[in-house]
C-alpha cells in the first residue's frame, strides 16, 4: 500500500464516518445512559464537539504539512527519536483498540445469536476478513465501505422509525435529575469511545487526491457531524423506549428492534441490528489494521506495510482471545480506561506536534527579511 492508491474526498469522509460509527452506535447508547441519564443527549453533544476541535487540529496540521501523514509530520516536526518515543504508547492503544473491537462483536455473538459458538471460531473469522480486506487497500475498502455503511445507517433508521409506537417523550424528563456531574461522566464516557479516536484519521488523510483535497475538511466536518447525530438519535430513542432501563441493557438498539412486531409480518428484527453491529464493527476493524501496519511501516522506514498486515492481526488475535478473563473487566476497561489512554496514547501527541507547529510558524513569521 502507498500513496499511488487515492481515493475521493467523498469517500474518505465515508470512511471516516464507519470508522466514527462503527459498533460505536449499537455499544453506547447503554453505558452512556447509565452514567449521565436522562441527560445522555446532552452528553453526546458535548463529546462531538471535543471531537470537532480534535478533527480540526488534525485538518490544520494537513494544511501545513500536505501529503504527510502524522508519523511523517512529527518527526519532520519534533524529529525521530522523541516521535518514536511517543509511538510506543500510540501503538499499545492501537493494539488494544483492535483487539477491544474484535472481543466485543464476540461478547455480542455470545450473548444474542450465536451462544454455542465458540468464541475463538468468531474473532479467527473476524480477523481473517479484516486482514484481507485491509490487504486489498483503502481504494478497495472505500468502495466496499460506502455500500456497507449506508446499509447499516439505513437499517438503524428504518428500526427507530418501526420502534416509535414504543415512544414516550415523558422519559426524557427531566433533563439533569442529579445535576452536571453525570452529564460530564457521560461526556468522558462518549469522548472516549469514539470522539477521541479522531485523531488516528491522521495518518489517512494523504490519501485523498489532489483535485479533491479542497473539499476534504467540509466533507470531513460532515462526517463528523453526521456520526454526532446518528448516537444522538439513538440514545434519545433509547430512553424514550425503554426508560430507566435503558442504562441497563446492553446493546440497546438490539433491544429496541426485538420490541417491533407487526400482526406476525414483521418480528425477529433484531437480526438487523446484528448485521448492522457486524458491518460496522468489521469496518472499523479493518480501517485499524490498515492504520496500525501504516504506522509500523513509518517508524521502521519499510515501502511496503502489506506484509505486516496478517502478523498484527495474528497478534491481536491473540491478545483478544487473552487479554480479559471476563466481560465486566472488558466493559470496565471500555468505560474507565480507554478515554484517559486515548488522551495519552493519541491526544497528547497530537496537540505536542501542534504547539510545535504553530510556535515556529510564529516564529517564522516574526523573522524579519534577510538583507539582500
Amino acid at each position: 500500500m502507498n500513496k499511488t492508491e487515492t481515493v475521493s474526498s467523498f469517500q474518505m469522509a465515508m470512511l471516516f464516518l464507519a470508522y466514527g460509527t462503527g459498533s460505536a452506535v449499537i455499544n453506547i447508547p447503554a453505558p452512556l445512559t447509565g452514567a449521565a441519564r436522562n441527560g445522555a443527549w446532552i452528553s453526546v453533544l458535548l463529546a462531538c464537539a471535543a471531537g470537532m476541535l480534535l478533527l480540526a487540529a488534525c485538518l490544520y496540521l494537513f494544511r501545513v504539512y500536505p501529503g504527510l501523514d502524522f508519523m511523517e509530520y512529527s518527526e519532520q516536526t519534533m524529529g525521530r527519536w522523541l516521535t518514536v518515543i511517543l509511538a510506543i504508547p500510540y501503538l499499545c492503544a492501537v493494539f488494544w483498540m483492535l483487539a477491544a473491537i474484535v472481543m466485543d462483536i464476540g461478547t455480542f455473538f455470545k450473548s444474542t445469536m450465536m451462544k454455542q459458538t465458540s468464541t475463538d471460531l468468531i474473532h479467527t473469522l473476524f480477523f481473517l476478513l479484516a486482514a484481507l480486506t485491509a490487504r486489498a487497500g483503502i481504494e478497495v475498502m472505500a468502495r466496499m465501505f460506502v455500500v456497507l455503511l449506508l446499509s447499516m445507517i439505513g437499517f438503524i433508521a428504518i428500526v427507530l422509525l418501526m420502534v416509535s409506537p414504543h415512544y414516550h417523550p415523558y422519559f426524557l424528563l427531566p433533563v439533569m435529575p442529579d445535576g452536571i456531574k453525570p452529564v460530564l461522566h457521560g461526556t468522558y464516557i462518549a469522548y472516549g469511545f469514539p470522539f477521541a479516536e479522531v485523531t488516528l484519521f491522521a495518518m489517512m488523510l494523504p490519501y485523498v487526491r489532489n483535485q479533491d483535497k479542497h473539499l476534504q475538511g467540509k466533507h470531513m466536518v460532515l462526517a463528523l457531524l453526521v456520526n454526532g447525530v446518528t448516537l444522538l438519535a439513538s440514545v434519545v430513542c433509547s430512553i424514550m423506549a425503554e426508560g430507566p432501563l435503558a442504562g441497563h441493557m446492553k446493546f440497546s438498539l438490539f433491544q429496541l428492534a426485538r420490541l417491533i412486531y407487526i400482526q406476525e409480518i414483521f418480528e425477529r428484527v433484531e437480526s438487523v441490528i446484528g448485521f448492522s453491529l457486524i458491518a460496522g464493527s468489521y469496518m472499523k476493524a479493518t480501517i485499524v489494521l490498515f492504520i496500525l501496519s501504516k504506522v509500523f511501516a513509518r517508524l521502521a522506514k519499510m515501502q511496503d506495510d502489506r506484509i505486516l498486515i496478517f502478523p498484527i492481526a495474528l497478534t491481536c488475535l491473540l491478545l483478544s482471545l487473552t487479554m480479559y478473563h471476563n466481560e465486566t473487566e472488558f466493559v470496565e476497561g471500555v468505560n474507565v480506561i480507554w478515554p484517559l489512554l486515548n488522551n495519552v496514547a493519541f491526544n497528547v501527541p497530537l496537540i505536542l506536534v501542534l504547539t510545535v507547529t504553530i510556535f515556529k510558524r510564529k516564529r517564522r513569521r516574526g523573522k524579519p527579511p534577510s538583507a539582500a
